[in-house]
């Protein structure tokens, strides 16, 4: 019963994380650009911040309904986000060699922290994960593979946590050796990368102005 709770939690998970987004895109960048290592800690901050989504929206689904204020302002937060992402994206084509070397002259990527932090900031302000695993926790509660008990809800919350780090793992391992194949063509990979942020972030805002947002589904 538990295995099967445990494998529900990171089918969903991994299978969740593989659509291009802010996570995983963020995650393909920054393992090509400083190497494994602050990816991987990047994408451990991502996935502590949507466990503890998840385990918010399992215990307190009526409270989160009446924070819509709150869902708001997060959401207005991921949008200059992603903005500032696609920014640093396009700036980054225009001025490759220099944006490197002012990078590497901070530092900040022999520090762990740094990166965790990033990614559980990042995750943090993305209000979208908890209607997403209210749908499935909805599912697989009136399916009765999960049951409203704590080992039940930390053995899912367990297989969810390894399920997006395995996504988030082809994201670092796989698009870190497709973007050194283009290391000639670093420009139009920030560019395409930056579109991508753009792109996310005026679905999200258009979301938020016609009324489909994540707060309305819950």
């Amino acid at each position: 019963m538990f295995l099967r709770v445990f494998f529900a939690g990171l089918l969903i998970s991994f299978l969740g994380t593989l659509p291009l987004g802010t996570l995983n895109i963020t995650a393909a960048k920054l393992s090509a650009e400083f190497g494994a290592g602050p990816a991987v800690w990047f994408s451990l901050g991502a996935l502590l911040a949507e466990m503890c989504y998840v385990r918010l929206s399992l215990v307190a689904m009526d409270w989160i309904r009446r924070k819509k204020q709150w869902f708001r302002a997060l959401q207005w937060a991921t949008v200059l986000i992603l903005l500032a992402l696609a920014m640093a994206s396009f700036l980054a084509a225009g001025h490759h060699s220099r944006n490197d070397a002012a990078v590497s002259g901070l530092g900040f990527q022999t520090v762990p922290l740094y990166w965790f932090l990033f990614g559980l900031t990042l995750s943090a302000l993305n209000p979208v994960q908890i209607p997403f695993w209210f749908g499935w926790t909805t599912v697989l509660l009136s399916k009765n593979i999960l049951h409203p008990r704590e080992d039940h809800y930390y053995t899912y919350i367990a297989g969810i946590g390894l399920g997006t780090f395995a996504g988030n793992a082809v994201f670092i391992f796989g698009g870190r050796l497709f973007i050194h194949g283009m290391k000639m063509h670093q420009e139009l990979i920030d560019i395409a990368i930056g579109s991508i942020f753009a792109l996310m972030a005026l679905i999200q805002l258009y979301k938020m102005l016609v009324g489909k947002d994540a707060s309305v589904k819950l």
